[in-house]
């Protein structure tokens, strides 16, 4: 990679990823209403989910320096609504983190002491590694660094590294018009796991409904059968966005997560073009205080 990023366009990169991870978390919850018929999609507002939440509290702290967990943590705190799909683990985490314990500590509490293996890391990462486009090693480090405070497991650590690292390839390929390979690119950046594993089995996958079976769907809400998955569809349709929305859609289970991973990394390469604008404009607003964050 040999171009330069100023902060304008970091932030850019990285809103442009928010909204394609938005768009298919909103879209993608949409299906749990009832099932989403592509050629007659519901009316709006598509409301989005916990996953665009707390994109959005990753994003209103993006800077030019080491990503400030403690201002992370301070944010998933104060804004996680119960209500938007939040699993009981992450509430209860949350919640004691709002009322004053240390984020480091209510991380390696989760799941009675081991720490959670969970998807979450993974589905917000995709606009912070947009920001760092210009370095997947900094993308890596950076996704840990997010993960960490609320995944102190290794394979849920792992799965914000690869999302991550996903997104700064996919930002990266726009930039210098090249369309890049995912799949080993990422697993060369994932520490050894079961994440890991699932990405270097992806490679030899071709069929939506295949890579579904292989690698799941994200039913157990695992890092480990949400990300290979999501990263498979993103790589198989990093231009085109809603055919990637469509895919993890077919693949049923955790549609809202795999939509919102895929669709962040995919919106990374394509920008705004690439998301349709009636699915834009049907998708909720987004929060009002990541606006005031950003001025």
């Amino acid at each position: 990679m040999s171009f330069t990023l100023f902060p304008g366009t970091r932030l850019a990169l990285a809103l442009e990823s928010l909204a394609g991870l938005s768009v298919g978390d909103a879209l993608g919850a949409q299906h749990f209403v009832r099932p989403v018929d592509f050629a007659d999609l519901p009316p709006g507002p598509w409301e989005w989910t916990d996953d665009t939440e707390q994109a959005c509290c990753l994003v209103a702290i993006l800077d030019e320096g080491e990503l400030d967990r403690d201002a992370f943590a301070d944010l998933l705190a104060r804004h996680h609504d119960p209500y938007r799909g939040y699993g009981p683990g992450a509430v209860v985490m949350l919640r004691a983190i709002r009322e004053g314990l240390p984020w480091p500590i209510a991380s390696a509490a989760a799941f009675d002491g081991a720490g959670s293996l969970g998807n979450g890391a993974a589905m917000r990462a995709a606009p912070l590694g947009a920001w760092h486009a210009d370095s997947l090693r900094r993308a890596a480090a950076q996704g840990a660094r997010a993960a960490e405070v609320t995944h102190a497991h290794a394979e849920g650590l792992a799965g914000g590294v690869a999302v991550a690292v996903a997104a700064a390839l996919a930002a990266a390929g726009r930039l210098d018009g090249h369309r890049p390979g995912l799949l080993r690119a990422v697993a060369a950046h994932t520490p050894d796991g079961r994440v890991r594993e699932g990405l270097l089995r992806a490679t030899h996958l071709r069929d939506v409904a295949e890579a579904a079976y292989e690698l799941g769907n994200g039913s157990a809400a695992m890092a480990r059968d949400t990300v290979p998955f999501a990263v498979w569809v993103a790589d198989r349709f990093l231009d085109d966005y809603p055919g990637a929305i469509e895919a993890c859609v077919s693949a049923g289970g955790d549609v809202d997560t795999t939509c919102a991973i895929a669709g962040g990394i995919v919106a990374a390469h394509t920008g705004m073009d690439g998301i349709p604008a009636p699915w834009l404009s049907a998708r909720e607003a987004l929060p009002p205080w990541l606006a005031a964050a950003l001025a």
